[in-house]
């Protein structure tokens, strides 16, 4: 095997765990498209989906409290990973979100992003970022939407529901950005199976 073929998931999950969404584009039109944008000088392709609430804005803040889809292209390889990122600022104990399953129970890859305490002057708050690794195929085979849930050390739990719009949307982003790599890269590599 070739080294840079060892190298290119290394660089995903590098690119995957590490920063957070950006803010919410300024232009309202804009809020319910697939944002694409070059990373790592062009060595992959970042598409993040529409932004959603999950809970109340923390403290009437808007940005605060969503989930959205997100997605990176190795633009020499073709391999690609999604994941469904969630901000969770809240109130009262710590979280510690670190676990996550599909809609039939089973285990996806759990992605701890960050966590910061905001304050602890009158009671404690919190904000937490972490996402759920979606395999390609899981997207393919959620035409209705899909639905992951999260669990806490705490003992806390989230359910997310994505609706299939989003989810058509995040595919249809992913597969022109795919169309257009060049042909050796635009397939997944032989022998290393898309997630």
């Amino acid at each position: 095997m070739k080294p840079y073929r060892l190298l290119a998931p290394a660089l995903l999950a590098a690119l995957c765990a590490c920063g957070s969404v950006a803010s919410a584009p300024p232009n309202p039109a804009l809020a319910d498209a697939v944002m694409q944008s070059a990373e790592q000088g062009g060595k992959f392709i970042a598409l993040l989906g529409p932004r959603r609430p999950h809970a109340e804005p923390f403290l009437g803040v808007p940005g605060t409290n969503f989930y959205a889809l997100r997605s990176w292209l190795d633009t020499r390889t073709g391999e690609r990973v999604s994941q469904l990122y969630v901000e969770d600022s809240y109130f009262g104990a710590k979280r510690d979100w670190d676990a996550a399953r599909d809609s039939q129970g089973r285990p996806l890859k759990f992605v701890a992003i960050s966590d910061n305490e905001i304050t602890c002057e009158k009671g404690c708050s919190y904000a937490e970022e972490f996402a759920a690794e979606l395999p390609e195929a899981m997207l393919r085979a959620s035409p209705a939407g899909l639905t992951v849930a999260f669990a806490a050390k705490s003992g806390a739990r989230k359910t997310i529901r994505v609706p299939a719009e989003l989810v058509a949307k995040q595919l249809a982003a992913l597969d022109a950005a795919r169309a257009a790599l060049p042909a050796a890269a635009a397939a997944p590599p032989a022998g290393n199976p898309v997630r």
